[in-house]
Parts: C-alpha cells; structure tokens; sequence
C-alpha cells in the first residue's frame, strides 16, 4: 500500500497549480498567498508535496518536464550507448550525443525548465516556512528537506551545464531576467554546503515511518554528496561519505532484483530514495511508452546490441558471439540473470505472450523494423514492469522508479577508494560488488581482481549494466570522458544470421548479422557540456556561455 505522504500528492491537484511558463524569468511565482496560507503545519505540509513533485507530470510525455518524471531518467538512456529513441535519428535526445546538439534542443530546455521551477518553489518555500505553526524539530526537517530538494537540482545544473545562475531567493521578473552566471565551482561548493546542512536535520531512513515513504533522509543527501564528490574527482571525500550510509547499515542489496522495480517491493530498503507514483491519481504511464506492440505499447525504448553485449555469461565471463553458449534461437539462455530481467528478445513471452520481432516476421506488429511502431534494435524493455499488471497503461501503473539505489552506493563507494589510490583487498570487494553480484537472484561467481587497472572496467561494467535505465550512464560517461570512445561510430541491435531479410534491408552490413541502427559523432569538448537554452539567453543575454 502506497504511504500517507503520498495522499498529499491528491490535495496537491486541487488545492495548488503553479506557473508553467518556460522562461527563467517567469519563475518563481505560485498560488500560494503568504498571509493566508503559512500558518500551520498541514499547509507547510502541501507545500513541501508541491516542492517534491516540482514540474513532474503525471501521464505521457514528449520531452522531460523535471529530472524525476520516468520520462527524465529512463528517456535520458537514449542520449548513450544503452539505448536508442524508436522515433529515430531526429529525436532531440539522440542528437544530445550525435554530434547535433544545438541550444534549441528542447530536452535541454525541459531539464533547465524543471530545474529551476523546483529550485523556485523550494525558495518560496525556505522564505515563508518560518510563519507556520509548528513544533521546532517539524520545521527544521522540513527545511532540510527543502534544502535538499534545492540542492538536487544545483547537482544536475553542475555536472550537465556547469556555469549557470544560483538563484537561492525569490526573485522579481525584471531581476530574474537580469541574473549572471555563477561559476561550476560556486554551484558546487552551494551544493556540497546545502546537502551537509540538510543532512544534520533529515531522519536516518530507518527511521522513516510508513506514512513517509518518498520522503528525504540521511542517506538520500549522503548519497547525492557522494555523487556530487565523485563528480568532482574528490575521491577521498567521496569514500567517505559512501562510507557513512554503509556504516549505519539500514539498507540491504535485495535478494531479487526484478522485483526492486514492481509496485510489490518497490519500498525495499535497497531503494534509498524513489520517485513515487500512485495508480489512478499519479500514474507512472511508461508502460505506455515502453511495452511492445503486441501490448498495445508504443515501443519507444529500444535497448541497444552495445548494452545486450555488457551482460556476460551465468559463470562470469564476458559474452562473445562465438561462444558456444551463446544461442540465437535464446538469446538469454545461459547469461547474466540481470539480462533475462532487463530485456525482452525474439521469441521470449511477455505478459503471457510470445514477442516476435524477427526482421523475417513481416504479420508481427513488433517485427524489426525502421518503419512499424516497434523495436529499432531487436530488443525490448522489461525491467520495471511487473507483467501481471493489466490496467491502463496510462493511468492505472502505480511502480515507483529509483533515483537513489543501495547498490549504486556500493559501486560509487569501490570506485571511489580505487580512484583514491587506496589498496583494492578482497574485503573490499565482498562489501561491495560482490554484494550485487551475489544476490540470490543473480548468483554471479565473486570478482578477484584486485589491480586498479584491471579493475577499473570490470567495475565500470558492473555499474553500466546494474543501474541500466535508472538515468545514470549519460552522467558517467560524462564524468569518465570516454565519450569520444562509447558514443561515436556505428550503433548495432540484435544479431540475426539466419535471417533472408536482414542483409537486404539492414542499412549496413555487419560480420556478425547485427541489425544496424544508427550512427553517433558525439564532439568531445562540446557534447558533454550543455548549452543553456535559447529561449533563457534571448531573454537575457548574461546567460551566454
């Protein structure tokens, strides 16, 4: 059952709408009327729900309208080698990293737009929260969790644009569209200097009562800071903050992981920190999106033959075409588990069906194509669905999507004590990869390796194919630079090599009967730094990088 805090969420629909103009300068402005509304803590309490979705809408979307929409994080797996938009080339999240992106790119714009509407509303909120009426120890939570919500949003502005405006007070619209650009290293020392601040006055998640699922706590801002840290190349900082949320030991690596994305177990206490959605009232509508064809889905995510080829064998070995466990009639027979709970392939069921999306099954809604409403790579989308749900797929899927999971934690806390140069022991590893490794459900053979240089991609794998389309990967190939390395050349699906029809229509051959995709040029030195959105620097010309 989803959480009392949730219930919030409805009186949010009736009782608050906030402006949704797409201008910096038109922010922040909402319904709330100062000398009528702050005075008790059941109103301070909408408001901080209000401050918690920010500018998520709820139902289908086109473009990110906030970095925590399902929308935000999993459509943002386009943008990388993991996953290719069914709408094609001229998709605005492929030419993030295609070596097109322009300041129109109207992504670009809808994650500045939900950035700063949230960081709008957390002001507000910050500036009034004082009048209500309340016990010392609710309103100084409440401003913790203000302050993180506001920090979360400098966190993306820092690691996506890096130089942008720091805007902590409500501002009139003729100051709004004079406002100057902070440099990456102000942004980051205020967000360091909010989430240490916040984290003093948010529970433990522990301590979290049902009733407050989805609410912020220590280890939610712990986390972010450590992201911020590992970001920033501050290893030995970011160790130890990773370590802190270990050290109070509220959180598990969860036996199955597929059910860590069901509506049944999304309140595991591997998932630290969740977007939450509610069936019927704030619906999670990517099944629409994400579900095959034959599902009555739109088929929109397409995971990629770069991705599919991560995943190695059930003994731990790494996956090769030429292995003779690898089987074109099964392409997940004998694999990493984790494969079998992230896609769907040729001949596999779904929801009791059977997908087909062989090239040569030209009746089958879900034949791989560039032209049918289906997959563009041979591979579908399983993971966050639980197949037994039957309602609308707009409105009626209530399964939350993780922002911050317990296994994120552990890899970022490996990662961090490797780039710090300190000794790799075995010790180490079993705390840390070898948890997720070793779930009951994934049961993989323990990782030995205990050189750096070594480690370093197997470590990187680990973290690229465990968090698949949880929003993760654009923000570390950015920080790993290898963009220039994952991100440029030819793009492969699914292997077909008893397939008649693929070598006529594929639009490039391949030796090993790959469908091909797409082709990527992404600009290092250009790409992985956004441009702030036109529409901001026509209004307001300081902000032009």
């Amino acid at each position: 059952m989803k959480a009392k805090f949730n219930i919030y969420i409805l009186s949010i629909f009736l009782l608050i709408s906030f402006s949704c103009d797409e201008k910096l300068n038109q922010f922040p402005t909402n319904a709330f009327a100062s000398d009528t509304f702050w005075t008790s803590e059941t109103n301070a309490m909408i408001a901080l729900t209000g401050l918690y979705r920010g500018n998520i809408v709820y139902g289908t979307q086109v473009v990110p309208t906030d970095w925590w929409t399902y929308c935000g994080i999993v459509f943002l797996e386009f943008a990388t080698d993991n996953s290719y938009d069914r709408r094609g080339d001229n998709s605005t999240y492929n030419r993030l990293t295609d070596g097109t992106l322009l300041p129109n790119n109207n992504v670009v714009l809808g994650y500045w737009t939900g950035s700063y509407r949230r960081i709008a509303i957390a002001n507000d909120f910050l500036e009034n929260i004082e009048s209500a009426t309340m016990p010392v120890d609710s309103r100084n939570r409440m401003r913790a969790e203000a302050k993180f919500l506001r920090a979360t949003q400098y966190f993306y502005l820092s690691q996506f644009w890096g130089s942008v405006p720091l805007v902590v007070n409500t501002l009139t619209p003729d100051e709004a569209n004079n406002v100057s650009l902070a440099s990456k290293q102000q942004i980051v020392n205020f967000v360091e200097s909010e989430l240490l601040e916040s984290i003093e006055n948010l529970p433990r998640y522990s301590a979290l009562a049902a009733s407050e699922i989805g609410r912020a706590s220590k280890q939610a801002a712990l986390a972010f800071l450590a992201r911020l840290y590992l970001g920033e190349r501050e290893y030995t900082k970011a160790a130890a903050t990773y370590r802190q949320i270990i050290e109070f030991g509220d959180n598990i690596i969860d036996s199955d992981y597929k059910s860590l994305f069901y509506p049944a177990n999304e309140n595991s206490r591997e998932n630290i920190f969740s977007v939450q959605f509610v069936s019927g009232f704030a619906a999670n509508a990517l099944p629409q999106h994400a579900y095959p064809a034959m599902s009555s889905g739109w088929h929109i995510i397409n995971p990629t033959g770069s991705l599919a080829e991560a995943y190695g064998f059930e003994d731990g070995s790494p996956f090769s075409y030429d292995d003779p466990r690898y089987s074109t009639a099964d392409m997940g027979a004998n694999r990493d588990p984790r494969f079998r709970d992230t896609f769907l392939w040729d001949g596999t069921t779904f929801g009791g069906r059977t997908y087909v999306c062989h090239p040569d099954s030209t009746q089958s809604v879900d034949q791989l194509t560039y032209s049918k409403q289906a997959t563009r790579t041979g591979y579908g989308l399983r993971k966050f669905f639980d197949e037994s749900f039957s309602g609308n797929l707009i409105t009626d899927y209530g399964g939350n999507v993780p922002i911050i999971r317990y296994a994120e934690v552990l890899l970022g806390y490996l990662e961090a004590v490797m780039e710090a140069g300190e000794p790799i022991t075995q010790e180490l590893l079993d705390q840390t990869i070898n948890q997720i490794r070793g779930r009951m459900s994934v049961g993989l053979p323990p990782i030995t390796e205990t050189n750096a240089d070594q480690l370093r991609p197997i470590l990187r794998n680990e973290r690229r194919i465990e968090l698949a389309f949880e929003g993760i990967r654009l923000w570390d190939i950015f920080r790993w630079g290898i963009g220039g390395e994952v991100l440029t050349g030819d793009f492969w699906g699914a292997a077909f090599p008893n397939s008649t029809r693929l070598p006529q229509v594929s639009r490039k051959p391949d030796p090993l009967h790959r469908w091909h995709v797409t082709t990527k040029n992404f600009r290092v030195g250009v790409d992985d730094k956004w441009p702030i959105p036109e529409a901001e620097t026509n209004i307001n010309p300081n902000l032009l990088q």
